[in-house]
């Protein structure tokens, strides 16, 4: 039998309302601890799902509403919806344009470190800038990926993270502006942080993210390119390989 121990399964699925994004993570998370409660134990596959959102606000455990700053009506009009989750961190946004990456893994295989497994996440997607000509940094004290300080400015958050882990299964994940409208951020204090803006690699780099990720003016093709590169990173600083699951049909990856 195939050791599955260090195999995670990635899952592109394409744009994703937030709650059945949620409601798959909570199935993968509690068939991957029913396994490690069997006997014998099951080393169930981890997964590293990736989607875009519709647009939506998140709150974090810790979240205050005070960074909420747009009313029902003002969200109304915009087309987003307000959820709240049981991940760490405050407020946040997802929406179109945006990477959104969910690794379930067991971290009982890996390292039981949560510190260690956020500074893999930053780092993966460090090295995932990188690759698109963007120098990503770590800021001390605050979670995620940033851009800067530099002559465009002081520290521009690019990447938001929070997580929940339960027996030592990690849900929730990060979310990477690459072409992200970040007019949505206007409507809140992002992750609570009211001294600094927020840029996607759109912004950062010279010309158009397409020039970058792919020929095609398809956001989301232009999303999908970005997290193939992403898992790969992810999979170098864990220590996992990886398994690719079906994909949903695009332009890109249909039959000729």
């Amino acid at each position: 039998m195939m050791d599955t121990s260090n195999v995670a399964v990635v899952r592109w699925l394409g744009e994703v309302p937030y709650q059945e994004a949620w409601d798959l993570q909570r199935s993968v998370r509690d068939r991957l601890i029913a396994g490690k409660r069997a006997e014998p134990p099951v080393a169930h596959e981890h997964q590293i799902i990736g989607v875009q959102h519709p647009p939506v606000y998140t709150l974090g455990k810790s979240a205050d509403a005070a960074n909420l700053l747009a009313s029902p009506e003002e969200l109304g009009r915009i087309g987003a919806e307000t959820v709240s989750i049981d991940r760490g961190g405050d407020i946040t946004f997802h929406g179109p344009g945006q990477l959104v990456v969910y690794p379930v893994l067991d971290l009982d295989r890996i390292f039981r470190d949560l510190g260690r497994y956020l500074r893999a996440l930053e780092d993966a997607v460090i090295g995932t800038l990188g690759r698109f000509g963007i120098m990503g940094t770590h800021v001390d004290g605050r979670t995620g990926v940033w851009v800067g300080p530099d002559d465009k400015g002081p520290e521009r958050k690019i990447c938001a993270m929070g997580i929940h882990c339960s027996r030592w299964v990690t849900t929730h994940g990060l979310a990477l502006n690459v072409t992200t409208d970040l007019d949505y951020f206007n409507h809140i204090i992002p992750c609570g942080i009211r001294d600094r803006g927020v840029t996607s690699i759109a912004q950062e780099i010279a010309g158009s993210a397409t020039e970058m990720v792919g020929s095609d003016p398809d956001s989301s093709l232009q999303i999908e390119a970005v997290f193939d590169v992403l898992t790969a990173q992810l999979a170098n600083e864990l220590g996992l390989s990886l398994r690719y699951g079906h994909r949903p049909m695009t332009k890109h990856n249909e039959p000729v």
